[in-house]
């Protein structure tokens, strides 16, 4: 029997259109540790009609560009507002391979208030990244009693300067 859902999926799986997809898929393999496990070339075999990448245990899905049928580029359309989120069991390792690999820092890797180390990367193909890894199980509670009390200390400095 078919299943709705193919073997190794999750319901949500993210698509990325990029302006290399060749390009992007090895260095998503540099920075992410990512595997191909398919990819389907155009007939022209200039471009990548559909592949899908391993990262962890999710699977990625990725294409170039084809601006005839509406599927364009974060470069495309002037950026994105969609972050790509993983939970990795090293986010230094993971943060500092993706930097050398190309990606261009947003947020350094820091303890966050909800429990997590946490850092944000942008890729060459302009998507966002977070990566993190859980270190801490906080209540809600916890969360945002700490919330407050860094937001006091934001305001604090503010007023002091």
């Amino acid at each position: 029997m078919v299943k709705a859902i193919p073997e190794g999926y999750h319901s949500i799986t993210p698509y990325l259109v990029v302006n290399n997809a060749s390009a992007a898929i090895d260095f998503y393999k540099r920075a992410f540790e990512a595997r191909e496990t398919y990819r389907h070339p155009s007939p022209d075999g200039k471009s990548i009609v559909n592949a899908e990448l391993r990262i962890g245990d999710s699977i990625v899905l990725l294409s170039d560009e084809f601006p005839h049928g509406a599927c364009l580029s974060p470069k495309s359309i002037g950026g994105t507002a969609v972050t790509l989120h993983i939970y990795t069991e090293d986010v230094d390792k993971i943060f500092n391979q993706a930097v050398k690999a190309g990606t261009t820092v947003v947020m350094p890797v820091m303890d966050m208030i909800w429990g997590d180390r946490y850092g944000q990367v942008k890729d060459p193909f302009g998507h966002n990244w977070s990566i993190a890894t859980h270190k801490q199980d906080l209540s809600q509670e916890e969360i945002q009693k700490a919330g407050e009390s860094v937001l006091k200390e934001m305001m604090d400095s503010q007023k002091s300067e």
